[in-house]
């Protein structure tokens, strides 16, 4: 049986990617203040090694420039997050704040096997 919305599973697929890695750019630049105020307590090493990683990796991610690498590098990077500073609180996500951590972990892979698709730089070098 074809789903109704198979014939646009390519754009489909292209807007979670852009939206996806535009998103996890701001979360970067959240953690310098340029949107909204840096969540007090954060470690510097969070800051200046996870905040650039999550800005460069979201906009790759976004424009569909190395996009494997990018989401598989961001992936890692929320698996971490997910497991310093949740996973050792409560088992679940729900119990323990960690459900965008893990959901950005699980998405980024999905992504990163799955590569550009429609709408990126990796296309338009092809």
């Amino acid at each position: 049986m074809v789903h109704f919305m198979s014939s646009f599973r390519p754009q489909v697929y292209a807007l979670l990617r852009i939206v996806l890695g535009l998103l996890f750019a701001l979360h970067g630049a959240q953690k310098f203040g340029i949107i909204l105020d840096v969540h007090p307590g954060t470690p510097d090493f969070v800051t200046y090694v996870a905040g650039p990683i999550e800005i460069v990796a979201g906009l790759m991610i976004a424009i569909g420039f190395m996009t494997h690498w990018a989401a598989f590098l961001a992936s890692g990077l929320m698996a971490a997050a997910y497991w310093m500073a949740h996973g050792m609180t409560a088992f679940l996500p729900q119990e323990n704040g960690g459900e965008l951590a893990a959901l950005y972990c699980f998405a980024f892979l999905f992504i990163s096997a799955e590569g550009s698709g429609i709408w990126s730089f990796d296309a338009l070098r092809k």
